[in-house]
């Protein structure tokens, strides 16, 4: 039998946050629904001062409820999942820092990339409409869903064009086109959303993002143990 796929969750846990309870139950669900072994273990952001605590990890989650202890240490996996092709999934305070982690590299940008938003989404839901062909479209089977938030931060508008217009992209907008998902083009799995599809854990339900993360874990090891023996 293979061992667990190993995924580390990054963040700083408290057990008051709804989506920390919630995160463990997703993965859970996802872990049934395809049969496959996982073991999720909490990765302080302050622990994360090298790449040597991600190493253990076949892909990671950069999880809600920043500012986080340490933003270096939250950069730094995220940094990690995107140049060693390691599956990712940010939520909230994840999209957050993916953005500011991938605005690190691009040319016209910089750290102002995250804003207030116009609008704070606390504890609220919203209709999400995803970017068809898209990988968060296919992972919902649909081009619609409702989902819910507890965000106050989110892309500042001003700097949407210099960073979405190369391997990042939008894959979900609000109602009124404002941007709440990206994805890496040429990675095996990297979305990040604002809102928090974890949530739906909560209720029993399995979110189809964290299975879609799930099976992206489960393809890139078993890649990597194809690739190991040949």
């Amino acid at each position: 039998m293979a061992p667990p796929i190993q995924i580390g969750l990054v963040g700083d846990y408290d057990e008051s946050v709804p989506a920390h309870r919630a995160i463990p139950r997703a993965l859970a669900l996802a872990g049934q629904a395809l049969g496959q072994a996982l073991e999720a273990k909490w990765v302080g952001t302050d622990q994360i001062s090298s790449l040597a605590p991600l190493e253990q990890f076949d892909g990671i989650w950069c999880v809600p409820a920043s500012p986080y202890r340490s933003m270096d240490g939250a950069l730094r996996a995220i940094r990690w999942a995107r140049e060693y092709s390691r599956p990712f999934l940010g939520t909230c305070g994840g999209f957050q820092h993916a953005v500011v982690e991938y605005a690190e590299t691009a040319p016209d940008a910089a750290r102002p990339v995250i804003g207030l938003l116009a609008c704070g989404l606390v504890e609220t839901t919203d209709t999400i409409r995803f970017e068809q062909g898209s990988r968060i479209a296919a992972a919902y089977g649909c081009l619609e869903a409702t989902e819910g938030y507890r965000c106050r931060f989110g892309l500042n508008p001003a700097f949407r064009a210099a960073l979405l217009t190369g391997p990042l992209r939008a894959s979900a907008l609000d109602a009124a086109g404002e941007v709440r998902a990206v994805e890496l083009d040429s990675h095996p799995f990297f979305v990040a959303t604002l809102f928090q599809p974890e949530r739906k854990a909560l209720e029993g339900n399995t979110p189809p993002l964290v299975l879609a993360f799930v099976e992206a874990l489960a393809a890139t090891r078993f890649a990597e143990i194809r690739t190991a023996n040949d």
